[in-house]
């Protein structure tokens, strides 16, 4: 559904895009992560056809961004920042968005109805906008880009100035649209768990280029090998016990680990192929009311991939590795 390959983009002497490449399936919900300047405003403006690349190719949904009108027609984007006529209803606006994109007449008010139902605003349909908070005027902006039905719907920010009823209002839309939808998702988020928990895939942006890609899970993965094992000893006796077994168990490991008490729990930092070790150690040596052991998670796979891409960009370490980037 969207395919961008080797995409260069620049602004004067400011290069937002170099050399980007990814590509998303039809139906699939992405996530676009980045530090600020990494590119994801300048990604969205090709993808919207607000930009044409300077180099390289971009199609969405079979269109170039060079064909203008027929691109948005397949194209919903959601600004972070949308606001409406406050005289007028949320029927009233989607209507208004309908005509402008051409919805027939006669498919135009079930197509409103059914949105309404979709972003949560049924019951506030006739309520003048002025009256919404922000949670609803940010649904009732994905409604005007979901009226013309898009194949692809872009997200920027979509949650940026929401309270945490808002968030969860305004991803229980995009589950919604998931499930009623084969509408292709990109959702860009500085907020990592919002990203995890709307995105089947991810694909992170730094300085211009795409430094990672993949399945949350997968990113998650090859972010670190190290995990965190949580074990809760029933008393002091069991906890002295369980730390002393442990101690020694990723003492005989071949990578470094930790052990430190918190409370009545024992936290241990260890190689995640030691981790069974761990636990059997605690479990043989002492009494256990539970444990958990804690993956990497996104938050580990985005610094891992900015991470790298810092140290590939710094002439003392491209020296070191021969320049080679990933």
């Amino acid at each position: 559904m969207i395919e961008i390959r080797n995409v260069t983009k620049a602004y004067g002497d400011v290069v937002a895009l170099d050399g980007a490449s990814m590509s998303v399936d039809e139906g699939a919900t992405v996530g676009l992560v980045g530090t600020n300047g990494a590119g994801k405003t300048t990604l969205f403006r090709l993808l919207v056809g607000h930009a044409t690349p300077d180099d390289g190719t971009v199609r969405v949904a079979g269109r170039e961004p060079t064909e203008g009108p027929a691109l948005r027609e397949r194209v919903g984007f959601v600004p972070e920042d949308a606001a409406f006529d406050p005289r007028l209803t949320g029927r009233e606006v989607l209507e208004l968005h309908a005509r402008l994109r051409g919805v027939p007449g006669d498919d135009r008010a079930e197509r409103v109805e059914r949105v309404l139902a979709t972003v949560g605003l049924a019951d506030a349909a006739d309520r003048r906008v002025e009256g919404y908070s922000n949670g609803m005027t940010q649904r009732l902006a994905v409604g005007t880009a979901l009226v013309r039905r898009p194949a692809v719907l872009l997200l920027d920010e979509p949650t940026a100035a929401l309270d945490p009823r808002g968030v969860e209002a305004l991803h229980r839309v995009v589950d919604r649209i998931r499930e009623r939808t084969s509408t292709t998702i990109v959702v860009s988020s500085h907020v990592l768990d919002e990203v995890d928990r709307l995105c089947e895939r991810v694909v992170v942006l730094d300085d211009g280029r795409v430094q990672a890609r993949g399945s949350v899970a997968d990113l998650a993965t090859d972010a670190a090998d190290a995990v965190e094992v949580r074990l809760r000893p029933v008393d002091g006796d069991a906890r002295r016990a369980a730390h002393d077994a442990v101690r020694d168990a990723i003492a005989d490991a071949p990578s470094d680990g930790a052990v430190e008490s918190r409370g009545c729990t024992l936290v241990v930092e260890c190689h995640r192929a030691v981790a069974f070790d761990v636990v059997a150690a605690a479990r043989d040596a002492a009494a256990l009311d539970g444990f958990e052991v804690e993956e990497p998670g996104l938050e580990d796979a985005f610094a891992a991939a900015v991470d790298d891409a810092a140290m590939v960009d710094d002439p003392a370490v491209a020296t070191t590795n021969g320049g080679d980037r990933a």
